[in-house]
């Protein structure tokens, strides 16, 4: 009879788990007898570790056992009463909690389908449980059949994968299965099944950013453009010109997968223009233009016309030309020649209007003009010539002299400056210099050591307004000495001299 009570109090003391209260006091069975019943049920103190929602349900099947005894209401401190029978003991086993289930792997989708594939990605479960994600599982099965099967032999981890080896036109379903130590999660399943055909890309033209401006060509250039293009299936690729189907005598356009070329043999300036590139596939489609400017060289201008000649400037006027070559006129090359050489120099490089002055014409010449227009291609093949000529005449003007009263200029000569001793080196010419005055104009005579240089060709000797200079070409040493200069006229004489020394 002493045995007895242990089951009651082990399973009052059972009940109370749901509180959650420290284990310590759960344990009074080190007093009782070491062989009984309550042994095991004394080991289940971890249950407080699991959530609190898992574990009321032992609790609804042991609170019935004492009932007969009437200890629904007995305090938990009160000394339980005996219990007439120890049978319902193995009944507090689950009071062990059940492990959380592993949950479905998330947002199940397809990636990319090929011809003869697809991808899938998704997202890994919430719950794996204590056991940890050992990896997914991949099955399929064809649309109208249920026999499903497994892509992968293994488990793997990855939460991306790729179903190869399929025949183009299927429809597969998928369903993709997590594993753990403890089971199998329920399977993530895709909707729909997955039609196996190469998936549709937009069409997209890829325009090179050299064309999105205006593509220029000279008049006879070949006109050779390639623009690649996306789209799968191959797209539809269509070509225009203000709304027309092209002229296939002329242009010619070829298509590729990828790209499609448009080609003109010999361009003429009526290929000019905007055409227009459509891609088309399944109702989608995707438009750029291509802008072609043909040009060539300009016409003259017209109408050039000399306005007005007045001291030694030239104005001049003229018209753009007829033809601009279809392009923009970005200026005008004016250029003179005059009668006596013959010859065209360029004036004004690229005059932006249509009239300009020229300066600086010499006296006594006639000249012409002429003007060429330029664009992009350069100048104009000819040239706008003026109907007229410019003479620059002299102008033309009357020197009064000045009324002034005579007097006696009559001077004796007279130096100004005298001359200078001097140094030179062997071999390089010097000159002596002085300044002398007299009315009427001295005579300059040059003397050496007293002796009178006459016409030596070693010595030249000039005279200008009353600068007198003796040149001594590449003196020796024989050439020092002492140089004396002479002035004489009727009135008198005068002289100045100085040393030469040569080293």
């Amino acid at each position: 009879p002493a045995k007895k009570p242990a089951p009651a109090a082990a399973k009052k003391k059972a009940a109370p788990a749901p509180k959650e209260e420290p284990a310590p006091k759960e344990e009074p069975a080190p007093k009782e007898e070491a062989g009984a019943a309550p042994t095991p049920a004394a080991e289940e103190p971890p249950a407080p570790e699991h959530p609190p929602e898992q574990t009321p349900a032992p609790t609804d099947e042991v609170a019935p056992v004492p009932t007969e005894a009437g200890t629904e209401a007995t305090p938990e401190g009160s000394p339980a009463p005996p219990a007439e029978s120890p049978a319902p003991a193995p009944e507090a086993k689950p009071e062990k909690p059940k492990e959380e289930p592993l949950s479905c792997p998330l947002s199940l989708a397809v990636e990319e389908v090929s011809e003869n594939s697809f991808t899938l990605t998704w997202k890994a479960p919430e719950q794996t449980g204590r056991a940890g994600l050992d990896g997914y599982m991949v099955e399929i099965c064809k649309d109208g059949s249920s026999d499903w099967k497994a892509v992968n032999q293994e488990p793997f981890l990855s939460t991306r994968y790729t179903i190869p080896n399929l025949s183009s036109g299927d429809k597969i379903h998928v369903r993709v299965t997590a594993v753990s130590a403890s089971g199998t999660s329920v399977p993530a399943t895709l909707e729909q099944p997955v039609l196996i055909r190469e998936i549709l890309q937009l069409p997209k033209i890829r325009m090179p950013r050299h064309l999105r401006e205006t593509y220029i060509r000279r008049v006879g250039d070949a006109v050779n453009i390639m623009i690649p293009f996306q789209g799968k299936p191959q797209p539809e690729v269509s070509w225009s010109k203000g709304g027309q189907p092209l002229d296939t005598n002329r242009i010619n356009i070829r298509n590729t997968a990828q790209d499609t070329i448009f080609y003109i043999r010999q361009a003429q300036r009526g290929d000019s223009g905007k055409y227009e590139l459509t891609v088309r596939l399944n109702g989608a489609e995707d438009k750029a233009t291509l802008d072609i400017q043909v040009v060539e060289t300009p016409g003259p201008p017209q109408n050039l016309k000399l306005v007005d000649v007045w001291g030694f400037n030239v104005a001049l006027e003229w018209t753009p030309p007829a033809d601009n070559g279809n392009s923009d006129i970005k200026g005008y090359r004016v250029q003179k020649s005059d009668k006596k050489s013959g010859k065209w120099f360029t004036v004004l490089e690229r005059c932006t209007r249509t009239s300009c002055t020229i300066s600086d014409l010499i006296i006594g010449n006639t000249y012409s003009f002429r003007v060429f227009s330029e664009n992009i291609c350069g100048l104009s093949d000819s040239a706008a010539i003026a109907s007229g000529v410019a003479h620059i005449e002299k102008t033309k003007t009357t020197y009064q002299p000045e009324k002034i009263p005579q007097r006696d200029m009559m001077e004796p000569p007279k130096f100004t400056q005298p001359l200078t001793d001097r140094t030179t080196t062997r071999g390089y010419s010097t000159h002596l210099f002085c300044s002398v005055r007299g009315f009427p104009q001295p005579k300059i005579i040059w003397l050496k050591n007293q002796m009178e240089i006459r016409e030596d060709p070693k010595y030249i000797a000039l005279i200008e307004q009353g600068v007198c200079s003796l040149e001594i070409r590449k003196p020796g040493p024989f050439d020092g000495g002492v140089y004396t200069c002479k002035a004489v006229n009727p009135l008198g004489e005068a002289s100045v001299d100085c040393r030469l020394d040569v080293k």
